[in-house]
């Protein structure tokens, strides 16, 4: 790994570790519980790994469709092991789509207006 990727993986291990933090802090003030700074490192390095796995899998979903892009679908895919974040995922999916229907849907109108 070059000292640029290194760079990289620090500068976002430390956002995911700032990010858990808060998360914490939230939760022990909405719960009258404390974290330990140990328990937010090992949830950090445990998100850490998890994105590591899941970014492995986007890829060779894609891959795998001889695609150098991962889409929308692979997402799905990497996500219907977890029945709640599936849910939450599908739910995006179409509420993006509607957007992006939509916004074409107004460009059209626009640019016929025009002409």
């Amino acid at each position: 790994m070059s000292e640029s990727e290194e760079e990289t993986r620090l500068r976002l291990k430390a956002a995911i570790h700032y990010t858990v933090g808060q998360i914490c802090h939230q939760m022990a003030e909405d719960h009258r519980k404390e974290f330990s700074r140990q328990v937010v490192a090992a949830i950090t390095e445990t998100a850490f790994r998890q994105c590591e796995i899941f970014a492995k899998d986007l890829e060779s979903f894609a891959k795998h469709a001889k695609r150098c892009t991962v889409s929308a679908e692979d997402v799905k895919l990497l996500a219907r092991r977890s029945t709640a974040l599936s849910v939450h995922i599908q739910r995006k999916s179409a509420e993006v789509e509607k957007e992006q229907k939509a916004l074409k849907k107004k460009s059209k109108e626009t640019h016929e207006s025009r002409e």
